[in-house]
């Protein structure tokens, strides 16, 4: 009887403590995904109650939609391949190298290398936008010009051939969010113990060091920080209208799948046709997900 009791009493202190968190995923996640995948299957204006149309807007999406399927599925799938991984890489570079120097210069080191991740799309604009302007203030048309690369300014924003390699360079410049953070704390965390033994059993080289002991030993920090640059890949469409000034973007070259939601969604008001696109989004990052949690999960 004793039993039973302790075991309502810590059944209830478990609830007590998990209800904040249920209900509020309950508000912000699961019910929000559930009503996206509800209006999916309707047209809906945003003004009139959505009318079911069944499979009507994934099989346009998938069979009609030319913009989905020309330029922004392969600029999403170039964006993300180039900066979810890329990015994820990046931060464990330089997370490494910030953990080889002495506390104080690491903090500001790490301040500096974190604050991009930071800045909002005003900020952006004024820096990158001022690096590639199309005229001759533009520093790089300036550096250009000056030193006889070119004879005229490149309208560096507004061409299709440049647009989507700026916006991954600047994406990659952000990238360094919280799953760099969370790197350096799992390279901090390492047994110093394990480089010694490994020294011992004939490891030879700083190389060896970080690909046999640094990254094993770390897989959470690594399944963390892939996760993020993962869901930041397929989940930031700011940086195209931001830096060209208009979305869509010129001949759609810099739009990626969350554009192409804001579109529908808040200038056609086709709601129904945005959801069904919102959830094919969902799909791609969790299937990615589970990719980086096949490469980084503790095998069992």
């Amino acid at each position: 009887m004793k039993m039973r009791k302790k075991y309502n009493s810590d059944l209830w202190t478990a609830v007590a403590l998990l209800a904040p968190y249920l209900l509020l995923f309950s508000l912000f996640i699961a019910i929000p995904v559930i009503i996206a995948i509800g209006l999916s299957f309707t047209y809906f204006d945003g003004v009139n109650f959505p009318s079911f149309v069944g499979l009507s807007n994934y099989i346009s999406l998938l069979t009609q939609d030319e913009i989905f399927l020309k330029y922004v599925i392969p600029n999403t799938f170039k964006y993300a391949l180039i900066v979810g991984p890329g990015g994820c890489v990046l931060s464990f570079i330089l997370a490494w190298m910030v953990t080889q120097i002495q506390a104080v210069p690491r903090t500001i080191l790490t301040l500096c290398l974190y604050m991009p991740s930071m800045v909002g799309s005003l900020m952006v604009q004024i820096v990158w936008v001022t690096i590639f302007s199309g005229d001759q203030r533009g520093l790089l048309n300036s550096f250009l010009l000056k030193n006889d690369f070119i004879d005229v300014p490149i309208d560096f924003l507004q061409d299709p051939k440049y647009l989507m390699t700026i916006i991954i360079i600047v994406a990659l410049w952000q990238s360094m969010g919280i799953g760099f953070l969370a790197m350096i704390a799992g390279i901090l965390n390492v047994n110093d113990e394990l480089y010694e033994a490994a020294y011992v059993d004939g490891m030879r080289n700083r190389f060896q060091e970080v690909i046999y002991i640094t990254i094993p030993s770390m897989k959470p920090q690594m399944l963390f920080g892939a996760v993020m640059a993962i869901v930041n890949a397929f989940s930031t469409g700011w940086l195209g209208p931001a830096l060209s000034g208009s979305n869509p973007t010129p001949e759609y070259s810099g739009n990626v799948i969350l554009n192409h939601i804001e579109d529908y969604a808040y200038t056609r008001y086709e709601m129904g046709y945005a959801a069904a696109i919102s959830v094919v989004l969902l799909l791609m990052v969790a299937f990615f997900s589970k990719v980086a949690g096949a490469l980084f999960s503790e095998k069992k």
